[in-house]
């Protein structure tokens, strides 16, 4: 595992992260072998699948195929994609009953338009957000990933992806590229208010739908929270109203649409946006 208060996408490239070592603990490890299941369990709820009626689902980013255990249980089929040779190792191993497949999500999924009639995910789109070498650009790669997403997916399908996301920047650039490649939806929010129950579900749509509301403690006491997106536009004139150019406002607005993109961007100072004499 990667070290106290550090994050395991910035370990190096999940390919190497979830090694031999770290497969054996989602084989043995009943703690997390119990998270992965009911974070598995709260997506499928997510679904909103028709009852009683066995529907055919990716599952990105499978690893060792707990997740698709207990979409198995629940009368599914499934098949699994993931990068980690040693994760899939580790779901043969346990006689997994979906299909496996080694393969990289931010290069695409790589099946027939209208494949699935849903898809679920477990921590792992957040992996996408990190440049492991040179030529990754997170925001290149997620929008790879869902515009391909959106394909093998039957039109009124959904797609719900728990993830971990590092801050509200990162956040916002997945679902930046989810909205591009045509998705609608929302990030649900259950246990807003606990620091270890809080799970983010991004929940996109490829039709018509509506967003379902997050768990909280007690119900009754606290409104769920939830966000939601679309893929309307607003009006740039609209939304850059009273907005005077090449003021200060104008410029850290700009640069911070730029970080969303995923460029570099120096650092905001008390300079920024200052006029600057003319020289002679």
């Amino acid at each position: 595992m990667a070290s106290r208060g550090r994050r395991p996408e910035h370990s190096g490239p999940p390919e190497l992260f979830y090694d031999k070592n770290e497969a054996r603990k989602y084989v043995r490890n009943s703690r997390m072998i119990d998270v992965q299941t009911k974070m598995a369990g709260r997506a499928l709820e997510l679904l909103h699948l028709p009852e009683d009626q066995p529907c055919y689902l990716l599952d990105i980013g499978c690893g060792s195929g707990l997740s698709g255990d207990y979409l198995s249980d629940e009368g599914h089929y499934w098949v699994g994609i993931d990068i980690s040779p040693a994760m899939l190792d580790a779901a043969l191993d346990r006689d997994t009953s979906g299909d496996l497949l080694l393969g990289d999500m931010g290069q695409g999924i790589p099946f027939k338009p209208g494949s699935f009639d849903g898809c679920i995910s477990i921590s792992a789109v957040q992996w996408l957000c990190n440049a492991n070498k040179k030529s990754d650009i997170p925001a290149k790669r997620l929008y790879c990933f869902f515009s391909s997403l959106y394909a093998v997916l039957v039109r009124g399908a959904r797609a719900v992806l728990q993830l971990y996301p590092e801050n509200s920047e990162q956040l916002e650039l997945i679902t930046t590229q989810a909205t591009k490649a045509g998705f609608t939806g929302g990030v649900v929010v259950d246990y807003p208010n606990s620091a270890k129950a809080k799970k983010f579900y991004l929940c996109l749509f490829s039709g018509p739908s509506f967003l379902p509301k997050g768990l909280s403690e007690d119900n009754e006491e606290e409104e769920p929270r939830e966000s939601t997106f679309t893929a309307e536009r607003v009006p740039f004139r609209m939304a850059r109203r009273g907005v005077v150019r090449k003021s200060r406002e104008w410029v850290l607005e700009k640069k911070e649409r730029r970080r969303r993109q995923g460029k570099e961007v120096r650092p905001d100072t008390q300079y920024t946006g200052r006029r600057r004499k003319p020289r002679f």
